[in-house]
């Protein structure tokens, strides 16, 4: 099921019912959004492009697109839900569930992210987010080759958390770390950016004590930083080497890699995603169309806290303390949001897409401009790989370690799992449901109907396409998609009946 909801004005989108405000949503209609014009528009053209190069994309990929094309609409499934009270009803459209660009099935995949992270894994302790960049060659090789980079995830994470340890003076032994990670494979400018967000406690679990007590750390300093991405990037770089993936001479590194076929043509499309370059059309190789609207400014901003080295880069400025619970799950939310945001495309004049970044760039820059098809090539190569986690448990939160169920809220690991009987009659983990996700984060009640206050339920599911097309021209004709039913006179009293 797929639903944006929006809010409005108390007198029009809200009402209330035994004295609470119940909000009213909007049924998602992504044929409006020129995200989804332009796929449906174009996506033919970009097959025959690749078409006439010799080139065609992995099954995945295109699955992606023609599902997105069916997300939300009536025309391909949805549920009827009906008030118990009124009965007046609604219809749901079925969503794709897709992770690469589809933008509803996104933000209902952030909410659900974080909200499993803030309420069953993170602990109410001090946490830090460390983001780590890496070069273009590396970007390359994360993309196309998921084992590669799960080798160089977990060399970062033994690096932090052999970093913390040995800050507080202690050893393995004694002391434990832990870390979610989730991967971002996209960048400002819709650029293909593998990177990782890492949420770390600012300190370290002690192992000999029984509560398995938090010992809490100060801040890296610049120093400590610029030590540690060094160290990464040597390793990650000699990690490579062993296995192959990268040859170095006496100038330069390089990726010994020669992919082909499906992954070729994909692997053609990242290659130019990565380095900001045309990858379709008459200007196929030059770089990006880029807009600079604002006055470049300097290098160095005050405040951060961020080393580089050898194309790598390590950020690790923003924090949230213990109490903070919702800064933390916000900053979730941020690391877990989908890929492309329909409010910053918008139509030039010259029919080309233009896509505000999230932040000016230092040159001034603040718009990049695609043409359709090169668009659509931005698109495809964001999609990641099948069967790819996007999100990694490290140290104590995952789920094998011995302390994972004295430190996590849901108090469940290894030495705690219920049994074969306990996990069938209460699951450890359920998902979120589609009124759920509203609640929480747009506290919009969507189990309440926003006529009469009664209590909504899905009544039907219409996947027949017959069936189908009888119920959408019905509403089309009589316009009753959304209505409540007629009002009703007033029940007449017993008395009357008999005069």
């Amino acid at each position: 099921m797929t639903v944006v909801p929006r809010m409005e004005a108390q007198s029009d989108s809200q009402h209330a019912f035994n004295g609470r405000s119940v909000g009213r949503y909007e049924r998602h209609r992504p044929e409006q959004s020129l995200l989804y014009q332009v796929i449906d528009e174009h996506y033919p053209d970009f097959l025959a492009q690749l078409a006439l190069d010799g080139r065609t994309l992995p099954q995945f990929v295109q699955r992606e697109f023609t599902e997105y094309l069916k997300c939300g609409r009536l025309e391909h499934g949805f549920l009827r839900v009906r008030c118990g009270d009124c009965h007046a009803e609604k219809l749901v459209a079925f969503s794709c569930k897709r992770r690469g660009l589809c933008p509803s099935c996104g933000a209902r995949r952030m909410v659900e992210s974080a909200a499993l992270l803030i309420d069953e894994v993170l602990p109410a302790v001090p946490m830090r987010q460390w983001v780590l960049s890496v070069p273009f060659a590396l970007r390359f090789l994360f993309a196309s080759n998921p084992a590669a980079m799960s080798d160089a995830l977990g060399i970062v994470y033994r690096a932090v958390a052999g970093f913390l340890i040995h800050k507080a003076g202690l050893t393995q032994g004694k002391a434990q770390c832990g870390a979610v990670t989730l991967i971002q494979r996209f960048g400002s400018a819709l650029n293909l950016n593998v990177h990782f967000h890492m949420l770390i406690p600012d300190g370290v679990y002690l192992k000999d004590t029984d509560s398995a007590a938090f010992r809490r750390l100060s801040p890296p300093t610049g120093a400590e930083l610029q030590a540690l991405v060094r160290r990464i990037s040597e390793r990650i770089g000699r990690q490579m080497e062993r296995k192959g993936l990268l040859a170095r001479d006496a100038e330069s590194s390089y990726l010994a890699l020669e992919p082909g076929g499906e992954e070729g043509a994909l692997a053609d499309l990242q290659g130019h995603s990565i380095t900001y370059r045309i990858a379709l059309g008459p200007h196929k190789g030059r770089k990006a169309f880029l807009l600079q609207s604002l006055v470049p400014r300097g290098e160095e901003r005050a405040g951060e806290c961020v080393a580089q080295a050898n194309g790598f880069s390590l950020h690790a400025g923003i924090a949230a303390e213990a109490e903070q619970r919702q800064k933390l799950e916000r900053l979730c939310r941020y690391i877990a949001r989908p890929a492309v945001a329909i409010e910053r495309l918008s139509r030039t004049a010259q029919g080309t897409i233009r896509y505000a970044l999230k932040t000016p760039y230092r040159d001034g820059t603040t718009h990049v401009i695609f043409e359709p098809l090169d668009f659509l090539a931005r698109l495809a190569s964001l999609v990641p790989s099948p069967r790819a986690n996007l999100t990694r448990y490290h140290g104590v939160f995952a789920p094998n370690h011995c302390l994972r169920a004295r430190i996590v809220p849901a108090q469940l690991g290894r030495t705690n799992r219920p049994t074969q009987k306990e996990a069938r009659a209460a699951p450890r983990h359920v998902a979120m449901s589609w009124a759920q996700r509203l609640k929480r984060v747009f506290d919009i009640d969507i189990e309440t109907c926003e006529y009469c206050g009664g209590a909504l339920k899905i009544i039907a599911s219409i996947e027949n396409p017959q069936l189908i097309g009888k119920i959408l021209e019905h509403l089309e004709r009589t316009g009753a998609a959304h209505s409540p039913p007629p009002a009703r006179a007033p029940p007449v009293a017993a008395a009357e009946l008999f005069e």
